[in-house]
């Protein structure tokens, strides 16, 4: 399995347990990943999910072996990043590692989120020939707008603290020390009041999935299919500079 599950006291854990690929959104992955979340929907005992990951990396963003050949992974994106923004319990992500391109929107699509120590952040997309479209839904009503045009056009890696300052994430700090108190916050939550407060706070990033949905994922999968993005993600994996690099 590449999404692990556990339960434990009202929480469902989904962990992302595929580092062979720095936990990248292959089409297995985002499979189990529908199974775990649809699993915890159904169980009446859980309060909140926690997503996590293993290894050095919380997600890559879209598997780019997979990117290439497949029109359909823009879509398969949003109905993802989707159902975790409508599931009726919140959903908290632990990221003490790597968070790339896609996986920013996996994270941002969460209603809270912990940044370890370990945790670093880029969008990657212009460098690749693409651009960070369908991730946007869940990202833009929630980032500082200065910030985001910096980092979607320049790709610079920031840390946990500045994550924090832009509104990426929740808190930055020791998932250790800062976990426990938030998750003891939802156990304490009747399940109407947890669904309800939660479509409240997620009203904005749902209004953008109805209007936005078809044109950014048109967009993803049209730059997907470009030379320019077949040459950004070959010299990606060849670990070389694209020619268009000056």
């Amino acid at each position: 399995m590449l999404v692990r599950r556990s339960h434990e006291r009202g929480i469902t854990t989904l962990t992302l347990d595929s580092p062979h690929n720095r936990n990248a959104l292959s089409a297995r992955l985002v499979s189990e990943l529908h199974e775990g979340l649809a699993e915890a929907a159904g169980d009446k005992a859980a309060r909140a999910v926690v997503l996590t990951h293993t290894g050095s990396t919380f997600c890559a963003g879209a598997d780019l072996r997979e990117a290439g050949t497949d029109a359909s992974a823009p879509l398969g994106l949003v109905r993802l990043m989707r159902a975790v923004v409508e599931l009726p319990k919140p959903v908290v992500a632990v990221a003490d590692g790597h968070v790339r391109a896609g996986g920013t929107g996996l994270l941002g699509a969460c209603d809270i989120s912990v940044a370890g120590e370990g945790a670093t952040f880029a969008f990657t997309e212009a460098r690749l020939g693409l651009a960070p479209a369908v991730i946007s839904m869940p990202l833009l009503p929630r980032l500082d707008a200065r910030a985001a045009a910096r980092y979607y056009l320049t790709g610079e890696r920031f840390d946990a603290a500045e994550a924090a300052r832009i509104g990426l994430v929740t808190l930055a700090g020791k998932p250790a020390d800062v976990l426990p108190p938030l998750l003891d916050g939802l156990r304490r939550g009747s399940p109407q009041g947890l669904a309800e407060s939660k479509r409240l706070t997620t009203a904005d990033v749902r209004r953008a999935f109805d209007r936005d949905t078809d044109e950014l994922a048109a967009l993803s999968a049209r730059l997907f299919a470009s030379e320019e993005a077949h040459e950004g993600m070959t010299a990606f994996l060849e670990r070389r500079d694209p020619a268009w690099l000056r």
